[in-house]
């Protein structure tokens, strides 16, 4: 009997096939990488009849169609001097899978180390929204506010400052897209300064800002009828959690409340009024 391939998504092999042209290692190392059969992409290019990817490059019948780069890479200068390589679309949905019940939490959140562009957490807010229109879709003042809430718990950091405007951008066009609302929208402003605390230009293995201080990430609350919460706290504190809480330990009795306090807290907000806010403004402390 003759043995059935395995059956690979079309997308992932475009990805695999883009790859393999901007490779800077072997095709049998890169195969390994992937965890697919030795030969397999020299097959993949016999059976759509290319010898190279780029623009205006078809693909018919039973194959895909490749009309753009995947654009995995900005340049091979910025792979050489910062390591940057974007994560492709397929390995993006099959890593958010592993934590799928999360990825579909509204209130649940994620923080991406190193975002880029946005790859994962557009995604990540995807998914959110579709969990606020399954939940709220009937009332459009919820699903406004769900879905900034939505928009609050994701989080990232870049150490490229292009990639972070670009992230900006691409999560709230997504916003925008999914509320059909526009720049002037009272909403629209209030994600774009959530956006300026929650992208942060800063390296993250330093937790420090491009500015050379501490980085520190908003939590934001939405507390119902329109207003939110936010208490900040210091990502460096954050990331000590499970050793103060380690079994064993003096504070291992200890709630993270009680070891953890915010560094500020504000008095609950509005649209408007975190709308009113300009980048890089905060909001009125509480006294």
């Amino acid at each position: 009997m003759k043995k059935k391939n395995k059956n690979y998504p079309e997308e992932f092999k475009r990805d695999a096939l883009e790859l393999a042209e901007t490779r800077e290692t072997s095709m049998a190392q890169l195969e390994r990488d992937l965890g697919i059969t030795p030969g397999l992409i020299y097959k993949w290019r016999e059976w759509y009849h290319i010898d190279t990817l780029g623009a205006g490059n078809n693909i018919t019948g039973n194959c895909i169609e490749v009309n753009q780069p995947m654009n995995q890479i900005k340049s091979k200068q910025r792979v050489a001097d910062h390591g940057e390589v974007f994560t492709p679309a397929w390995m993006v949905e099959a890593m958010l899978d592993l934590v799928k019940d999360e990825t579909e939490r509204i209130d649940s959140r994620f923080l991406e180390p190193a975002c880029g562009s946005g790859n994962f957490l557009v995604r990540v807010l995807q998914r959110k929204f579709a969990a606020v229109e399954l939940k709220y879709g009937k009332s459009d003042f919820e699903r406004r506010h769900y879905a900034l809430l939505a928009l609050m718990c994701t989080y990232g950091i870049e150490l490229l400052e292009d990639n972070i405007a670009e992230c900006r951008a691409n999560m709230l066009e997504i916003l925008a897209d999914y509320l059909k609302i526009a720049a002037s929208d009272d909403l629209y402003r209030a994600a774009s300064y959530v956006l300026s605390q929650n992208i942060v230009h800063g390296d993250a293995l330093k937790m420090h800002t491009s500015a050379d201080q501490p980085i520190t990430f908003a939590e934001w609350g939405y507390l119902g009828k329109g207003k939110f919460q936010r208490r900040d706290f210091r990502l460096g504190d954050l990331a000590q959690s499970s050793a103060w809480s380690a079994e064993g330990t003096l504070w291992a009795h200890l709630s993270k409340q009680d070891i953890f306090t915010p560094t500020k807290t504000y008095p609950p907000m509005t649209l408007s009024e975190l709308g009113a806010a300009l980048p890089g403004d905060i909001p009125k402390e509480t006294s």
